[in-house]
């Protein structure tokens, strides 16, 4: 062995298979395990950080601000007129209606399932006449802007797998989310914000909402880097974002570098993909040092915007500022921003909450709408708004004159799209007489889940990660592009 050869003369046979009882070998058992794991990440797009190839065709939106309703809005209060039920009120659901289909546990005690009217007025909004609750003015108001769908509906009846299934295509959990899905395949515009962003808004109502787990915007599977960044109302924005006192930002770089080299000859000789988002992850940390504490200052916003928003805009995690917020992210090039609004969970004293609900998502939800479209955003920003399933057209509990509450209804329930190459001032989906049961255009959230990907460029089919020797997809074995509701 050549005297000028140190690390020849260092590696003895005794070391060398100790090694490779942690290093080789170990490397060998995990390409055998999950072989993808060290192929699913090479060939990234240097520019966004995405897969090359994608988008697989011409894109009508650049990004999406997902507006997600937590605990279910009522339908039949907001979007979904009905207004035979007033002569039905306190009857019996027809047996007919319900079909022999499946309950909660909550109301399948009952010894009757009285039908409740909603007690809110209706009002026609646009060109196209859609009809808007009287607690969605504004809402009402951006109507020629927005596809509003009746018909969307679930395979899932109770919260967790509900939003596990709509932020994940699956009802068990593990799977990726749909923003780690649209972070992995198309990357971010910019590299020092990350692609995928979370925020999330307390509940306005007084009744006690669902939890939500951090898991609806993970990874799953799919490499860590590409988990939502969680932004926080108060204190650091992100957690552990913050360097210590003292500690200068030289001094901080060079200690980056030397970490980064120190990780890099460990993924050289280990081949983990987690070791490559580990240092991407730091990476990106450094930066959004500087970037998201000016995204954050919204001290920069003139008066009128803050008006447009309303006045809950100018409370750190308020829906409203929260909304603001997905607008200056869009702005900056985030590729996904996810808006979590709790209180929706209405099962007892539904025209009290429902009523202090709609006061603190209507107005801003206008807004957003209205800013990015004044900014010539809205034409490549694909907005969606809805929660994870509907509510029933009988009363949970008792119906009293003027008080009532929805229990959980997966039949069919409405969401609204807009931008991005959603047709504007539609309504898509009839529903029957109880909103019950659908009566045609029916949009499942596998074919909700395909079309978003379908305006971003990306084909529901080709987007897969191979995890376990089988492909995933964000859509799982099902899905069809709506196409009734694309321009």
């Amino acid at each position: 062995m050549p005297p000028d050869d140190p690390l020849g003369l260092a590696l003895t046979r005794r070391h060398f298979f100790g090694l490779t009882s942690t290093g080789i070998g170990a490397a060998a058992l995990a390409s055998l395990l999950a072989p993808d794991a060290f192929a699913a990440t090479t060939g990234i797009h240097p520019a966004t950080g995405g897969l090359p190839g994608l988008p697989h065709f011409p894109p009508t939106a650049r990004r999406v601000i997902f507006l997600h309703q937590s605990g279910a809005p009522s339908q039949i209060d907001l979007f979904d007129y009905k207004p035979k039920l007033a002569k039905l009120e306190g009857t019996e659901l027809p047996g007919s209606v319900r079909n022999g289909q499946r309950i909660t546990g909550m109301t399948s005690g009952q010894s009757s399932l009285p039908v409740a009217a909603s007690v809110f007025k209706f009002q026609q909004y646009g060109q196209a006449g859609a009809w808007f609750s009287e607690l969605l003015p504004h809402l009402g108001g951006v109507a020629d802007h927005l596809a509003i769908v009746k018909t969307v509906n679930t395979d899932a009846i109770n919260h967790d797998p509900a939003i596990t299934f709509l932020q994940s295509g699956s009802q068990q959990p593990g799977r990726p989310s749909m923003g780690a899905w649209v972070s992995y395949g198309l990357g971010s515009e910019n590299q020092e914000l990350p692609a995928f962003v979370v925020m999330i808004s307390q509940q306005s109502g007084l009744n006690t909402d669902q939890p939500l787990f951090s898991r609806l915007w993970g990874s799953g599977f799919l490499p860590s880097k590409y988990q939502g960044v969680q932004f926080r109302s108060s204190g650091d924005p992100v957690l552990y974002l913050s360097d210590p006192q003292g500690l200068g930002r030289d001094t901080r770089r060079h200690m980056l570098d030397a970490e980064a080299a120190l990780n890099q000859i460990r993924a050289e000789s280990y081949g983990d993909p987690e070791i490559e988002t580990r240092i991407a992850q730091f990476e990106m940390a450094f930066k959004m040092q500087t970037s998201v504490p000016d995204l954050m200052d919204l001290s920069k916003e003139p008066d009128h915007i803050f008006d447009l928003y309303g006045p809950d805009s100018r409370k750190p995690g308020t829906y409203a500022a929260n909304c603001l917020l997905a607008r200056r992210l869009v702005e900056r090039g985030v590729r996904f921003v996810q808006l979590y609004k709790r209180g929706w969970d209405q099962h007892n004293d539904l025209p009290r909450d429902l009523t202090l609900q709609s006061r603190s998502v209507d107005q801003p939800s206008a807004a957003l709408i209205t800013d990015l479209h004044q900014r010539g955003l809205l034409d490549d920003t694909l907005v969606i708004w809805g929660g994870e399933f509907g509510r029933t057209v009988y009363c949970q509990g008792k119906l009293t004159d003027g008080n009532y509450g929805r229990d959980h209804h997966p039949r069919c329930f409405t969401m609204w799209m807009a931008g991005g190459g959603i047709k504007s001032g539609i309504t898509l989906g009839e529903t029957d007489d109880y909103s019950y049961n659908i009566v045609s255009d029916p949009v499942h959230i596998h074919d909700l889940q395909a079309t978003i990907l379908n305006r971003l460029g990306v084909d529901h089919k080709r987007l897969t990660y191979k995890f376990q020797g089988r492909h995933y997809r964000l859509t799982d074995v099902s899905g069809e592009v709506t196409q009734k509701l694309l321009v």
